[in-house]
């Protein structure tokens, strides 16, 4: 075997269960899918080639096809909003939380799939466009109108999601 693309694995799982939780919610069944994508990667780690990308952006592919294989086998969960608990339980945070959830359920799938990536992720624009084999140029100008679409449903007619929009 060549290049280990397991080889830092904390950074990774990290990476991955945030942009998991990001796509799904947190919880469970991000844990469940999370595990689903390091079960795959150690799998097929032999396939990993170095000249083709980037550990991080090998493993946020089999990612990308585990939570696709999770909305299959659970229809209807896409648009989902879940209900999470903030780290100090205060209201006005749960209620901006709950609503750029919902406002980014319903924005397109490409659109919330960019925004996880860029913020789920943390993946620089360089990354998500090596990620999904697209130009980089075309990367920030998608992510740029999905922000856009975003903040003009946040700002419309919401008093705390017109602070969210501006936060944004």
């Amino acid at each position: 075997m060549g290049v280990d693309p397991l080889r830092r694995p904390e950074e990774l799982i990290r990476r991955v269960y945030s942009y998991v939780a990001y796509r799904i919610g947190d919880g469970p069944e991000a844990e469940d899918v999370t595990s689903s994508t390091f079960e795959r990667a150690l799998r097929y780690r032999s396939s990993f080639d170095p000249d083709k990308g980037s550990a991080q952006a090998w493993i946020l592919g089999i990612a990308r096809t585990c939570i696709a294989d999770h909305f299959r086998s659970s229809p209807g969960l896409g648009s989902e909003v879940r209900d999470v608990q903030t780290p100090q339980n205060l209201e006005s945070e749960a209620l901006e939380r709950l609503t750029v959830q919902a406002a980014v359920a319903r924005l397109g799938e490409r659109d919330r799939e960019l925004i996880a990536l860029r913020y789920g992720a943390d993946l620089k624009v360089r990354e998500i466009a090596e990620l999904l084999d697209e130009r980089t140029n075309t990367i920030e100008v998608a992510l740029h109108r999905a922000l856009a679409r975003l903040r003009e449903d946040l700002s419309g007619g919401r008093t705390h999601g017109e602070a969210t929009a501006q936060a944004l």
